[in-house]
């Protein structure tokens, strides 16, 4: 593990691994099957890239579009890492590049998309490179029921067995059902080392709002993060191209996403969105999984999600980085109808039918939670916490009332009634409402009939929803929609348990203002430091974050470092990027630096760095002796270097350092050797 940390700090700039890398680092470089879920954010990547780095062969990795492939590549090679990818978005001369970089066996990660397993080509080319191991990003798409569904990631278990090789993978979105589909699917049955990492993403603020003008709702939420990147998310396609319009409209630069546009279009959108700062996607949920934008600073959903996987998908692509993100979920009547709507007249299965209405419960669950909503969240998952003080909810708990009573009036008309019916003629029966229907069923002969008149059927409306999302009633797919009683309700009926629910939707837009970046001292600097990072993005056609991403930024600015050893302890400036940006950032910060020699700046960060300078330094005022009249002597740079890293012990080790000789060693030696053995 000591190469794996050596080449974490020098290739890619980070001082120590994250918590639950470490552990899957070990594993993966061992050669076990492994499957890893962990955060977005919380370093996937490097949990195969590291071990890539550090054994002989090609890491191949299956990843599911060709915009995440691409970021992923050169990210890699702006790190200094030969990396490459196999995609039907290559020009003629990538793909021979690729090719040509196999051949020479400089290539050690190798991308592809899932539909090139499709090939016969592929298995003979993979053992003809020398595959040493399968990576497997967004592990999620082998679930033939998941919302991210690829049918070439079934093919993965059958590439492992013919390579005869370790599959890690990974991704951040799988409850139970998913990884268990996972396992059977990718390993045939055989558990892998299975790395459960959490699923909180504590960087990002949660929060839902009932539907009020949602147009307006989500234009003030976006005015107060103006400049910011964000994505919003729609339940139509044509919903997109009007709200794009109207942030536009709002001075908002803003561009709308869907699978019905033109691919170049589409293309054209996902370039923009890498490349622009402060731009806004208002996009179906077609627009995502490709994205590696670490900056992104907010995600909105402008109707609800479909499950609290997809929600928590979406709002993980905010805030990557690390640093501060938020979230705003709105939703309403409309909108549970809606998804409702799309289960049943869908062609799964019942029992999958059924199983979605679950999840859209819990999803509901959490839109009306009346305490914290990332203890909620994180339960759904298998995971406890305590309230985390960065959701709407901790800000501002909700009002609640004791809901026992009305809870059990609604599960007995439930029943009364045979579980055949649904929310809407249930409150006609108990707000004692003669509807012909009621009429024409009988159902004012019913004990029920009329018992919950105290409340309005808004009311009962509301508490119907909440009782779905508590997961105490379900729609049955088989019954148009009729409401059924569930396990988790029965205790609540016998008076075993008490329901407290909300006195009231919460209200239409959280007040809570737009988090800063750093404080307003270092906020012009850090404006500086990204306009030179723009500049420089631009020059060399990548998205500004393969340069550095905002986190890195942030650090400088605040730690204002003024030599290149202390930029290179900036996290996230790693060798090569210190060698290519390092000079152009620390001018901004200190005004003009010199270039220190390619010896000097090799040794940039590095203990080995200090030794080098104190070498210069004695040989200086060694360069004529001791008395300041002898023969001029001195070493080169390279010699320094040398010197530095090797650390002879003695004076016939010195000399025999290239550049030495007798006569070098003589002048120099005892002092050179006195500074080895202080440090």
């Amino acid at each position: 593990m000591e190469q794996a940390a050596e080449i974490l700090r020098r290739v890619f700039g980070f001082p120590g691994f994250r918590p639950g890398q470490e552990e899957i680092v070990a594993a993966v470089m061992a050669g076990r099957n492994t499957l890893a879920i962990m955060p977005t954010g919380g370093g996937k990547s490097l949990c195969y890239q590291l071990p890539a780095l550090c054994r002989d062969g090609v890491t191949v990795v299956i990843s599911p579009l060709i915009a995440l492939m691409r970021d992923q590549v050169r990210g890699l090679r702006a790190a200094g890492v030969e990396a490459g990818a196999l995609t039907s978005g290559n020009t003629d001369e990538e793909t021979e590049e690729v090719f040509a970089a196999l051949d020479e066996g400089r290539l050690r990660l190798l991308y592809m998309a899932p539909e090139r397993l499709a090939s016969t080509a592929t298995v003979p080319l993979l053992r003809r490179i020398g595959v040493r191991m399968i990576a497997v990003d967004e592990a999620h798409c082998v679930s033939q029921w998941g919302h991210d569904f690829r049918p070439d990631y079934l093919r993965i278990g059958e590439l492992r067995r013919a390579l005869q090789v370790p599959v890690a993978a990974f991704t951040a979105t799988a409850d139970e059902e998913t990884r268990a589909e996972i396992v059977t699917r990718l390993f045939d049955g055989q558990a892998p080392d299975t790395f459960l990492r959490g699923f909180d993403r504590p960087n990002i603020h949660l929060a839902f709002a009932a539907k009020d003008s949602p147009r307006d709702q989500i234009l003030r939420f976006a005015a107060a993060r103006k400049g910011q990147s964000g994505i919003v998310y729609c339940g139509t396609r044509a919903k997109t191209e009007t709200l794009a319009a109207a942030l536009q409209a709002a001075g908002h630069p803003s561009l709308f996403y869907h699978g019905g546009m033109d691919p170049d279009e589409r293309r054209l959108v996902e370039t923009r969105f890498q490349r622009d700062d402060g731009l806004i996607v208002v996009a179906t949920i077609a627009f995502g999984m490709g994205i590696d934008k670490p900056d992104i600073r907010w995600v909105a959903h402008a109707d609800l999600p479909k499950s609290i996987e997809g929600y928590y998908q979406e709002i993980g692509r905010a805030g990557r980085d690390g640093a501060p993100a938020e979230t705003l979920t709105l939703y309403g009547a409309d909108d549970i109808r809606f998804r409702r709507s799309q289960i049943d007249e869908g062609l799964a299965p019942l029992e999958r039918k059924q199983a979605d209405h679950g999840r859209l419960n819990a999803l509901l669950g959490l839109a009306e939670a009346i305490g914290c909503r990332r203890q909620v969240l994180l339960r759904y998952f298998g995971e406890d916490s305590g309230p985390c003080g960065n959701c709407d909810l901790c800000d501002r708990p909700a009002e609640v009332f004791d809901a026992t009573e009305a809870v059990r009036k609604a599960l007995s008309a439930v029943l009364r009634t045979g579980e055949s019916y649904g929310a809407g003629h249930l409150v006609d029966i108990l707000t004692g409402s003669m509807t012909e229907k009621v009429r024409a069923r009988r159902h004012d002969q019913l004990p029920t009939f009329g018992v919950g008149r105290e409340l309005t059927k808004t009311e009962w409306g509301t508490v119907f929803r909440q009782m779905m999302g508590r997961d105490f009633v379900r729609p049955d797919p088989e019954r148009h929609g009729a409401l059924r009683m569930t396990e988790a309700a029965r205790p609540v009926l016998r008076g075993e348990e008490t329901v407290a629910f909300r006195k009231e939707a919460p209200r239409a837009t959280p007040k809570f203002a737009a988090r800063v970046q750093v404080d307003d001292e270092d906020a012009p600097l850090l404006s500086a430091l990204k306009a030179k990072r723009r500049a420089l993005a631009e020059a060399a056609a990548v998205p500004a974050y393969v340069i550095f991403p905002d986190r890195t930024l942030i650090e400088m600015a605040e730690k204002r470092p003024v030599t290149l050893d202390q930029m290179a302890g900036i996290t996230g400036v790693g060798a090569k990027k210190l060698e290519s940006y390092g000079l152009a950032f620390l001018s901004v910060i200190a005004g003009a630096v010199e270039a220190p020699h390619p010896a000097r700046m090799a040794l940039a960060g590095r203990p080995e760095g200090a030794v080098f300078d104190r070498l210069a330094e004695v040989q200086l005022r060694l360069q004529r002796g001791a008395d300041g009249t002898g023969k001029p002597l001195s070493c080169t740079h390279a010699t320094l270097r040398q010197i530095a890293e090797r650390r002879p012990r003695s004076l016939d080790e010195l000399e025999r350092v290239q550049g030495m000789g007798p006569q070098k060693a003589e002048r120099f030696g005892p002092a050179f050797l006195a500074i080895l053995h202080e440090e």
